[in-house]
């Protein structure tokens, strides 16, 4: 279960969204599902999930120099805990 989360999200999106309200944004496995995301964190933190949003995010095009690319995608889940619990991350 914990191999679901790979990281924490650490953006200014993600930091107004925890103030916000009490959603955290993780960085969660391409075949995870809402269901094995709640069931991740909260065995990860001992929490209670209220509900679980997922997107995944897409690649972008960079350059370096005369070469280019893009950068990875993944899967990002916007996790909203119940009344009175919370996180520190």
């Amino acid at each position: 279960m914990k191999d679901i989360i790979i990281a924490p999200v650490i953006t200014e999106k993600a930091a107004t969204v925890a103030e916000s309200g009490n959603t955290y944004v993780f960085k969660v496995k391409k075949s995870a599902n809402k269901i094995a995301i709640a069931d991740a964190v909260e065995s990860a933190f001992n929490v209670k999930v209220a509900s679980v949003r997922t997107l995944n995010t897409k690649a972008k095009d960079k350059r370096v120099g005369r070469y280019t690319g893009k950068t990875q995608t993944y899967k990002k889940a916007y996790v909203t805990l119940a009344d009175g619990y919370a996180i520190e991350i």
